[in-house]
């Protein structure tokens, strides 16, 4: 546990200056100007303005407070002395990883927050500390309260979901070929490249940590393909580097949604339903921007009617012509 600590205090230090390096590599090999320095830098302030400021004005002392009292609670109590311990600590916090984050995507509340992850429209290594600085408020770690109770220790949970996060560091970049085997396993970067894409035929897909098997076990892993190159950011992409339109354009348009909502339904709606969800009338989620997309690229259907036993094709022939 001591070792694993000392990691996580030198990590700061190491992804900064490997990002860093990356963009230096990457400028120096497609041109200066083909790195996008200003993403990067926001980047940097969001990362360092969450990991100081913020973590002491928003500590997580309510949310570990829960996990402690899930934990008091817990159903059985695993061998923390035994690889088997650790271990199931290890699925469990993968398994209630996988449902944050795909509830991240497909709820708007968390959507708000996650999105400024995905606002870059360059995927590489400065992405990957760009997490917004509403996490503490928006309540994600409510994802992973099944994990004591289950007896997983809350500290050891919590330290993994760190290591968790560090191991994803690596993953955004765009230079890392497939990996063979370890696709089917792991949470690659090319698995992790699909889940940065704004393509509609890669939307809301691989949604692991460091495993992927919980994606193909859900349904949810989707491929990188060869003829298919990713096009990075939003959906709607945001090319300003106003670093607080960045952090805070998803809420000012949920607030005008709610402001404007007419209907219980429709306020409940625009919180827990899909980015793009409209109460009336169709909206831009991703199965609705899917089914326009289909039905714009369906060939038309072929004619089925049988001509009457009297028709003449000759003479029908006749007068077209």
């Amino acid at each position: 546990m001591n070792a694993l600590l000392l990691v996580l205090k030198i990590s700061v230090t190491v992804v900064l200056v490997a990002s860093i390096a990356e963009a230096l590599v990457l400028s120096l090999r497609n041109g200066w100007r083909s790195y996008d320095w200003k993403a990067a830098g926001i980047s940097v302030v969001d990362f360092l303005v969450r990991e100081y400021p913020l973590r002491w004005l928003l500590p997580l002392a309510f949310w570990t407070g829960a996990m402690d009292w899930f934990y008091a609670h817990r159903l059985f109590t695993l061998p923390m002395d035994h690889w088997s311990g650790w271990a199931a600590c290890f699925i469990g916090q993968e398994f209630c990883y996988y449902w944050y984050h795909r509830a991240a995507h497909r709820v708007r509340w968390f959507w708000c927050t996650h999105s400024i992850h995905h606002s870059p429209n360059q995927l590489n290594l400065s992405a990957a500390y760009r997490f917004g600085w509403t996490g503490r408020l928006t309540g994600t770690l409510a994802f992973f309260m099944l994990a004591p109770l289950l007896g997983m220790p809350p500290k050891v949970i919590l330290l993994m979901l760190t290591l968790n996060l560090l191991y994803q560091f690596w993953i955004h970049a765009t230079w890392i070929p497939r990996l063979g085997p370890l696709e089917w396993v792991l949470n690659t970067p090319s698995a992790h490249r699909v889940h940065h894409a704004s393509n509609l035929e890669y939307l809301d897909g691989n949604y692991g940590g460091v495993l992927i098997v919980f994606d193909r076990l859900f349904g949810t892993y989707i491929p990188e393909r060869a003829d298919l190159p990713c096009r990075y950011g939003l959906v709607n992409p945001i090319t300003s580097h106003n670093l607080l339109e960045i952090e805070f354009s998803q809420w000012r348009a949920l607030w005008r949604d709610l402001a404007s909502a007419r209907s219980l339904r429709a306020f409940a709606g625009y919180l827990v339903k899909p980015p793009g969800w409209k109460p009336d009338g169709p909206g831009d989620t991703t199965e609705e921007l899917r089914q326009r997309a289909a039905l714009q690229v369906a060939p038309p259907a072929a004619p089925t009617a049988q001509a009457p036993s009297d028709f003449i094709p000759v003479q029908y022939n006749k007068e077209l012509s």
